[in-house]
């Protein structure tokens, strides 16, 4: 597979305005696709925080494992960090659990306000990689749609405050790490749409992604696709295709368009609960 490599100019440009407005919020809400929580852990964003406090969000837990949701949520508290996992889809419940955590979180710095007669919002900003969930979170927590939201990588481009409840919210732009160090998890950020499909080779991105599932995820192909031949990630797709109907003249299966519905199954979670990492196989990588 081509490796993939994904750092658009305008990412540059994004990294150096967070890093000017670092200094004027009390903290970072810092979310993560909870289907892939280390592969969207940018550890360059961590490191431009310093040392203000981070309350972790593991956003469309809906899609998630839940198991391994749970296991990701301790390694991460391991670490020394707050954290909760939430679907943002779900606005009402996501809005209370990030609310009274992040209150919990600020605590101390609203005593200390309120101690020398300071009534003010909690500044956070909100940040993470492309398509993540950011700015959903954010018209969660408000209750309407403040913030520009879209399914594609790369929606939010300039900062936005958003003034709510007591909090304000730096809306910032996905930022990736400008290498990827491990392709395993470059493919994990393919499947979920936090890279622009169009560098993307999509046949074989729906291949890899296939030959993850077909293990520990098979019955859900079966499930989804009537799967039977797991010989290959090519005969499953192939299956894929005349499943769906997605079939050529001549009657040959037509892959490429396959392909995308298979993608498009695995990010509107119509194949049902998956997490693609393990969270014992990244211990003390959100410390």
């Amino acid at each position: 597979m081509k490796h993939i490599q994904w750092f658009p100019g305008h990412m540059t440009k994004a990294m150096r305005m967070m890093e000017e407005c670092i200094p004027l919020v009390d903290g970072v809400m810092l979310v993560l696709d909870a289907r892939a929580p280390a592969a969207t852990f940018n550890k360059k964003l961590k490191k431009l925080f310093g040392a203000k406090p981070i309350l972790y969000i593991l956003n469309k837990s809906d899609l998630a494992d839940p198991a391994k949701t749970d296991s990701f949520l301790s390694e991460i508290a391991k670490c020394g960090a707050p954290a909760l996992a939430c679907s943002a889809a779900n606005a009402s419940a996501a809005s209370k659990k990030i609310a009274a955590m992040a209150g919990a979180l600020m605590r101390e710095r609203r005593e200390r306000d309120a101690a020398k007669g300071i009534a003010r919002p909690l500044r956070f900003m909100v940040a993470g990689i492309p398509n993540t969930g950011k700015s959903t979170v954010i018209n969660a927590m408000c209750g309407q749609k403040r913030a520009v939201t879209g399914n594609k990588a790369g929606v939010t481009r300039g900062k936005q405050w958003i003034r709510f409840a007591g909090f304000e919210f730096l809306d910032t732009p996905g930022t990736m790490p400008p290498a990827f160090d491990d392709q395993a998890l470059a493919r994990h950020l393919a499947y979920i749409g936090s890279i622009n499909d169009d560098i993307l080779n999509i046949y074989e991105i729906a291949l890899s992604l296939l030959e993850e599932l077909s293990g520990e995820y098979a019955h859900l192909l079966r499930a989804r696709y009537g799967a039977e031949d797991f010989s290959s990630p090519h005969a499953l797709l192939e299956g894929v295709c005349r499943r769906r109907g997605i079939i050529l003249r001549g009657g040959e299966a037509d892959l490429e368009r396959g392909a995308r519905a298979l993608i498009d199954d695995f990010r509107k979670g119509r194949l049902g609960r998956v997490t693609l990492e393990r969270a014992s196989e990244y211990a003390g990588l959100f410390g």
